[in-house]
């Protein structure tokens, strides 16, 4: 084992395999990202743990699945994106074992109320916002509980440079730097220069056009923080891993882009198909695993990230041993070369508002996955909701607490029968074979519905 690695988890906002341009034979501009891929370690079957980013964020941080932590949907006016204070991040076991922390972007994961600040979870230092997404121009950022409002900067390129400054200020110390871009997330706001090569080909959507000039933005500042870890003399020893919360948002807010190249995988951002949670991982740390664009095809799950980075960072076993259940396993020795398991079940399900264990849900069973259909009239957010929650993120001073009256009331239609895959012939999900299968079918769906009661009684011990 080499020296304990720093640290860098990067992660992009809504974006998908088929974002980059190696694998989109070059209809976006990722430079960066291509060279990571051709020079790194590269997950095939890389899993976030829900559809959406405040959930998956919740997961990514604690090991353990989203129910159990509290973070059920999107809305920061309402609270469902609070990380129970009962929760331990990655962040918390790093700065234990002497790691300096730091978190620049978005959060997502508690707002309006300091409880649940990234300062008191674990990150010592923050540099972004706490909510769901932000002003690319009129923005307003949040240094360690002091606000300062927009200099003109395009905000990804104020992440960069905060990002790149942490690097520097902690060169002589072991950090872990969670840089948590929200490009290319809604609203579709771009530089010019970087818009301009997209829109002017005639090929793509505005908003399409709009997302890939965000990525090419995000893409530049990658390699500025790559460049300062070489200037710094840290680049070996520096585990840097870059993935997204969820799939790519095919459209929202009036601004389609239902023409977004994803490699042909099913769904989007919001569903549980493989579009929607089945993301890009590519990874470097010269000194501790072998890259040159080797692939790993094993099925990774967000849970696992917790073990794995601790792991790396030197944090003992015993210490992972807690009250809580631990949903992933460390991953590491698999990236390292040696012949690991991972585990053949994982599960999904994200519907708004309270959730419904026979909408949006999955399960992979090695090569197998259930689906569980969306069912539209649980999808859906109240008008008052989604107004609350653009004008809270241009006028946050109007808001100082949660929304607590009753969610909205909804009629549940019968749901819609359950769907199977071979995933391993078809990641496109384009042939249900849930006719042919029936013995499976019954025999997922129960166990599906096993973990989903599983994991909503131990969010209901929550009482933050």
């Amino acid at each position: 084992m080499s020296e304990r690695p720093n640290i860098v988890l990067i992660v992009a906002d809504d974006m998908g395999y088929g974002d980059f341009g190696c694998f989109n034979n070059g209809l976006s501009d990722t430079p960066t990202l291509d060279q990571l891929v051709r020079d790194g370690l590269c997950l095939t079957q890389h899993y976030s743990a829900s559809p959406v980013c405040a959930p998956a964020r919740a997961s990514l941080l604690t090991g353990r699945y989203p129910h159990r932590t509290g973070v059920l949907d999107t809305l920061e006016m309402r609270g469902l994106d609070r990380l129970a204070l009962r929760e331990t991040t990655v962040a918390d076991l790093l700065r234990r074992a002497g790691y300096v922390t730091g978190l620049v972007g978005k959060w997502h994961n508690g707002a309006l109320d300091r409880r649940y600040h990234p300062n008191r979870r674990g990150f010592e230092e923050f540099a972004g916002f706490s909510g769901g997404w932000q002003p690319y121009f009129e923005w307003r950022l949040d240094r360690n509980g002091s606000e300062s409002r927009s200099d003109g900067r395009y905000l990804t390129e104020v992440f960069t440079t905060e990002a790149c400054e942490f690097i520097r200020r902690h060169r002589g110390e072991r950090f872990f730097l969670y840089l948590a871009y929200n490009a290319p997330h809604y609203p579709f706001e771009s530089i010019e220069s970087d818009f301009a090569p997209f829109r002017d080909t005639g090929k793509f959507t505005f908003a399409v056009s709009q997302i890939y000039a965000m990525i090419r933005a995000m893409d530049r500042g990658i390699a500025a923080v790559l460049d300062e870890l070489a200037r710094d003399g840290l680049a070996d020893n520096t585990l840097v891993l870059f993935t997204s919360d969820n799939g790519p948002q095919f459209g929202g807010r009036g601004q389609m882009c239902s023409d977004r190249f994803n490699c042909g995988f099913a769904g989007s951002k919001t569903l549980v198909y493989e579009g929607g949670i089945r993301l890009p991982m590519v990874m470097r740390w010269p000194a501790g695993i072998s890259g040159g664009g080797r692939t790993i095809d094993a099925m990774i799950h967000f849970t696992d990230w917790l073990p794995t980075l601790v792991a790396a960072g030197g944090v003992a076993p015993e210490a992972l041993v807690r009250d809580f259940k631990l949903d992933g396993e460390n991953v590491l020795p698999i990236f390292q070369g040696d012949r690991g398991k991972v585990p053949e079940q994982r599960f999904w399900q994200w519907n708004r508002y309270t959730p419904d264990g026979e909408c949006n849900a999955a399960m992979r069973d090695g090569r197998w996955k259930l689906v569980r259909p969306a069912i539209k009239e649980l999808m859906k957010v109240a008008n008052e909701d989604l107004a609350m929650d653009v004008d809270a993120k241009y006028h946050p001073e109007k808001y100082t607490h949660i929304l607590r009256t009753p969610e909205p009331e909804r009629v549940k239609p019968a749901p819609p029968p359950a769907q199977l895959f071979d995933i391993e012939s078809d990641p496109g999900e384009n042939r249900d074979l849930a006719r042919a299968h029936p013995e499976r079918v019954t025999k997922m769906t129960n166990e599906l519905a096993r973990w989903f009661e599983s994991v909503e009684l131990d969010r209901r011990t929550i009482h933050d």
